[in-house]
Parts: structure tokens; sequence; C-alpha cells
């Protein structure tokens, strides 16, 4: 290459250098609320929520989330995206510095320049190397350096949604063997009374009427029974199916667990909406996606721009013919290779186009997703401070119906008052007992929606929120 030529092509080089890429904002308002509208729940222990489950101290609840997230298809999904991820991080960082080739190849034979039987053998090495002379590749490894974060982060995410949804099913199923406790009992009851009033229509001291209504009370129980046993075997494999755990072995940890209420274990929440949302994956991923949408806008730009390579290349070459063996040794530095995009009919600036319109996409994403968090945050507090409002009077009110129930049982028994009295108190009293165990149960999932709404425990940068290659 004619020195003038190389000493052009470097000043040019240099020029282009020069240019940078305009690239939008890395980082866009979240538009958060400045606090919180509902009461935070900072009554008694508080606990981390890495550690809140532990926390309650039921390890049956404990030991089905790490069934489940080990059995999860989404969580193997997401860990899968991370290693995608990672591989392309590598790729990106790999587009920054040299490539290096090496090739080898021996012939032997007769050739037509020498009839005498020879060896030629030969050794290369090709390099070459693209200068990032806009930032082009730059950007392209901060996209995906972006991209492995928020794949970390979703991963995180997937295992929070699945200990949410066990729990949910979890404390499902334990209230709804407390309703089954309570309907046996209330059918036992109904029977009873359809004995006794049989027993008096067959002496002639109560109608037909009196039997027959008690006998419809006794079987409308009888159906609720078996009704409420049904939705216990449908929310039991409903637990079997994500947890892959053989039925047997939940019906064994649910009966461990007993129809104990799990204490309650506050959550500690942070006073301003900003901070608490930091701790979201969810909204981690979709500001990483922000970024690259925006590495995606710099690397349309820089197709746009002229590309340079340098390369080189260092070969040796060795020659035996005749019992006289000769070598040569070679080197090249070039071409510097400059390519210059001159006409594509619109497409570059198409690209580029497209490019912003993604990123103003990803921007409405991302403020979407954090109006999103803060309304599930609100949600969840409103619903704790709601249920923890009305436990005192749907205890009271399930405490005066069943007093109200023992004494119309007794009058009934006195004949002081009747059978359709008697029944329209029996079904108040159920219906206020079964609120007041829907009840426990509200808390338990507002407490579990709120768990999912802080995104359970991440931190942006914990090591440990990481999941192992």
């Amino acid at each position: 290459m004619n020195p003038s030529r190389l000493i052009a092509a470097m000043a040019c080089a240099l020029t282009l250098g020069g240019c940078a890429l305009t690239l939008p904002p890395a980082q866009v308002p979240s538009l958060v609320v400045p606090q919180w509208q509902a009461p935070l729940p900072h009554q008694g222990e508080v606990a981390s929520l890495s550690q809140w489950w532990r926390s309650q101290g039921d390890p049956e609840l404990v030991a089905l989330i790490e069934a489940a997230q080990v059995a999860s298809p989404t969580v193997a999904q997401a860990l899968a995206r991370v290693a995608s991820a990672r591989a392309a991080q590598v790729s990106a960082n790999a587009a920054l510095l040299p490539k290096l080739d090496g090739t080898a190849n021996a012939v032997r034979g007769v050739g037509l320049s020498s009839p005498v039987l020879g060896t030629t053998a030969q050794a290369n090495l090709q390099a070459s190397w693209e200068l990032d002379l806009v930032g082009a590749n730059r950007v392209v490894n901060e996209a995906a350096r972006a991209q492995l974060d928020g794949s970390q982060a979703q991963w995180h995410n997937a295992r929070v949604s699945v200990a949410a949804e066990v729990a949910g099913l979890y404390y499902g199923l334990g209230t709804c063997a407390r309703l089954l406790d309570v309907a046996r009992r209330d059918a036992l009851s109904r029977m009873d009374t359809a004995r006794l009033a049989e027993v008096s229509t067959k002496a002639g001291f109560a109608a037909p009427a009196t039997s027959a209504l008690a006998q419809a009370s006794a079987a409308e129980a009888r159906s609720r029974v078996t009704s409420q046993a049904a939705q216990c075997d449908i929310s039991t494999k409903a637990l079997v199916e994500l947890t892959a755990l053989p039925e047997a072995e939940i019906r064994k940890k649910m009966a461990l667990a007993g129809t104990s209420i799990a204490p309650e274990v506050s959550i500690s929440i942070a006073s301003v909406p900003a901070q608490a949302l930091t701790q979201r994956p969810d909204v981690f991923a979709a500001e990483r996606d922000l970024v690259v949408a925006r590495a995606q806008v710099g690397s349309a730009q820089a197709q746009r721009y002229p590309r340079l390579t340098l390369n080189g290349a260092i070969g040796t070459a060795g020659v035996r013919s005749g019992g006289v063996t000769s070598s040569l040794d070679t080197w090249s530095f070039g071409p510097l290779a400059l390519s210059v995009p001159l006409f594509d009919g619109g497409q570059g600036a198409a690209n580029v186009v497209l490019a912003k319109a993604n990123y103003a996409q990803a921007v409405n994403a991302y403020q979407s997703k954090v109006r999103q968090a803060v309304r599930e945050v609100e949600e969840a507090l409103v619903n704790l401070e709601s249920t923890q409002a009305r436990q005192v009077d749907v205890a009271v009110s399930a405490k005066g119906y069943a007093d109200a129930l023992a004494g119309t049982q007794a009058r009934y028994g006195q004949g002081l008052a009747s059978l359709v009295e008697l029944e329209d108190v029996r079904r108040v009293a159920l219906a206020a007992q079964s609120g007041q165990i829907a009840l426990q149960l509200e808390r338990q999932r507002a407490w579990v929606a709120l768990y999912r709404a802080l995104g359970g425990g991440w931190e942006s940068g914990a090591a440990a929120s990481r999941p192992a290659p």
C-alpha cells in the first residue's frame, strides 16, 4: 500500500472517530407518586422478604415452594434466557477485540517446476480488527450487558411468582379443610334435627311438613359437604401439578400442616414508593429493556457511518526437495479497508426510525410497568387494612350468631321454637362462620400479594439473586 494513501486513510479514520452516535437517554422519569396513599403495615415483627416464608414457621409451605420452583417450566425458561443472554454478552465483548485465525497445510508430491519428490509446509496467522469509530460495538456490548441483567431479574421474578402461586394454593387448601370441617359439623347437626323431627312426626307431635323440611335441610348439608370435599380435592391436584410431588405426599404435608392459621409476619416497606420499586425485578427488567432499545438506535445509526477494518498476517513456509531444505517467512500489514455506505434506497434511515419507535415503546412499557407496580402495592395495602379493620366485627358477628344458634336449638328441643326459625338461624350462623374463615384466607392472600408486589426480596446487583451458569 502506498504510504501516502495509508496516511490519508488513517487521517480519514481519525476524522470519522470524532463522529458520535446520537443516542436517546438511558433513563427516563418513572413518574412515581411521592408517597403511598394506603397505610403501611409495620406492626409486629419485621422480616426480610427473602426469608419471609421461613419466618412464618411453616416448614411444609417452604418445602412446597422449593419443590415448585425446581419443577416450574417458567423458572426453567427464565434460567435458559439467562444462559442465552450470558452467551450474547460474550459475543458482544468479542466484537471489541481483534480476531486471530491460524491455518496450516502440508503438500508432498512432484510439481511441474521441480520433477523431484518434495514436501512443502506452510503456517499462517491472520488477524483482523474492526476499529469502533463511532462506538457501535460499544453500545451493542452495553445492550448485551443490560439484557443479561434483565434476564437475571426476570429469573427471580419467575421464582417469586411461583412462590406466590404455591402459597395461594396452600392457604386456600387449608381454608378449604376448615370449611369442610364446618360443613361436616353442620351436616351432623341437621341430620340429628331431621332424625328428631321424623320421630316427632311418627309420634303425631309434628306435622309431616316439619319432617320434610328437616330432611331437606339435612340433604342440603350433605350436598354441601360433598361439594366442599370436591373443591379440596381439586386444590390438592392443582398443588400436585405445580410442585410435581406425588399426591400422597401432598396430602401428608397438608395433614402435618393441620388447619391452624400461620402467624402473621409483617413486611417492611419503604415509605417512599420510588425506593420500594427498586426492589421490583420486573420494573428493573423493563428499565434494562429501555437500555437495549437505546443501543439498537445507536446500532441502526452506526450502519449509516463508514466502517474501518485493519488486517494483518504472519506466515512461514518450508520446502524440502532433493535433500535440500529452504524456508521463507512472510508478513503483511493491511489492507486498511474502509467501507462507506453510499446508497441503500433509504433502508438505513428507515431502520433508524424503526429503532427510535421501538425505543419510544420501551419508554411507554417501562412507565406503564411502574404505574402497575404502584397500583399492585397500593391494592395489597388497602386489602390488608380492610381485612384488619373487619376482623373484630366479623368475629363478633360469628360468635353472636353461634350463640343465637345454640339458644334456638335449646328452645327447639323444648318445643319453644319452630323448625323454620331454627333453620333460619342455622343458615345465618353457618354463613357467618364461613365468612370468618374466608376473611382469614383473604388476609393471607393480601400478605402474599404484598410480598409479590414488593419483588420478593430481590435487590439490584445482589450476587445472591443471580442464577448460577
